[in-house]
């Protein structure tokens, strides 16, 4: 089915739905290939990735798809490591890797350098750039609108979003505290900016007018997507939805579950990555709940509990992973990617409809 809204104008897409880029293995180039082929726009979450990964996978999706996508990077600065602080992290840390059987701290705190990875994407003319967790260099943004790319930025707060539009974003994403994985404040606290998607739309629309809105938080199927338009957004950015769908790369564990959880199944935590991201809630975060004021910044320990995750996953201990999930996580469902799409816009055109009665 075919929506028109200025986000899908934009974008050159059917439908006014984007997959969140979700870094890790999740976002798949089957995946991403999948959304942009029903009409969305598949995003490929390469936070994580190399360089070279990053563009085997623009190659691959490419090789999949002749419609339009995006790429999502996190935008991170340098952080000082301190070894007292390490050491104390490392303490806490140390009952869980008994737990897991984990012999000695194995970690690696690499540059998070994110210049690299956004060269290969000017290189390789991507047709969309999304970002998180900061703002680009003006000279950065420029080189990617320069090759014909398309700027999404994110924001958590209208304070933010209009230093996205003055920057020079394309579309902004307002992410409400429903939304799954990391926050994406960059001013303030995320404490402070912890505002429901309900509340931040229609707020950031009134602020922004001249640009597009994507509404990303909760939004799982046409009902999300139908009141989302109602708010003002041209668009909705789904993340939680493409979990446990047949083309993601979503741990098994993972997508159990996401398909077993409850309304009241998510917590926020900083204890995986030393930033605040929403997830299921397990053993892992409620051991460090107390504690987790005093753990190191991202990406310290990101990379401190790296083994830990990494060996999780292959107990296939659900107890121990970063189950990352938005609140409306229960809604999910066990469907191609490409259904997905097409349902959630026939159900909002359905919804519609019955209000317009």
């Amino acid at each position: 089915m075919k929506y028109t809204t200025r986000a899908t104008e934009l974008l050159h897409i059917t439908c006014p739905i984007i997959q969140a880029g979700m870094a890790g293995t999740v976002t798949t180039p089957d995946l991403v290939a999948a959304v942009s082929n029903a009409g969305g726009l598949g995003t490929l979450g390469a936070g994580y990735m190399r360089p070279e990964e990053i563009r085997k996978a623009i190659r691959d999706i490419r090789e999949k798809t002749k419609k339009p996508f995006a790429v999502n990077l996190l935008i991170t600065r340098s952080v000082q490591a301190n070894e007292e602080d390490i050491r104390k992290a490392q303490e806490l840390l140390e009952p869980i890797r008994s737990v897991l059987g984990i012999q000695s701290p194995n970690y690696a705190i690499a540059e998070e350098g994110y210049k690299e990875k956004l060269a290969v994407l000017i290189e390789e003319k991507i047709p969309v750039f999304s970002f998180a967790f900061d703002v680009l260099d003006l000279t950065e943004l420029q080189a990617l609108k320069s090759k014909g790319t398309k700027i999404i930025g994110t924001a958590t707060n209208v304070r933010e979003a209009k230093i996205l539009a003055n920057m020079g974003a394309d579309l902004i994403v307002g992410q409400g505290s429903e939304a799954g994985g990391h926050r994406s404040t960059f001013l303030g606290t995320v404490e402070s900016s912890m505002i429901g998607t309900m509340a931040l739309i229609p707020q950031l629309v009134d602020a922004l007018p001249h640009i597009p809105i994507i509404a990303a938080g909760g939004i799982m199927d046409g009902r999300g997507l139908a009141a989302s338009l109602a708010l003002g957004a041209d668009a909705v950015q789904m993340g939680t939805a493409f979990l446990a769908c047949t083309e993601s790369g979503t741990h098994p564990v993972h997508q159990e579950a996401v398909l077993e959880s409850g309304d009241q199944s998510t917590g926020l935590t900083r204890a995986f990555s030393g930033r605040y991201a929403r997830g299921i809630e397990n053993q892992f975060m409620t051991a460090l709940q107390s504690v987790e004021h005093a753990l190191p910044p991202y990406p310290i320990q990101n990379a401190l509990t790296t083994d830990i995750r990494k060996e999780a996953a292959a107990q296939k201990n659900r107890e121990y992973m970063s189950l990352w999930a938005g609140q409306a996580s229960p809604m999910a469902r066990k469907e191609s990617a490409y259904d997905i799409v097409q349902r959630v816009v026939k159900e909002a055109y359905e919804r519609m409809a019955i209000i317009h009665k």
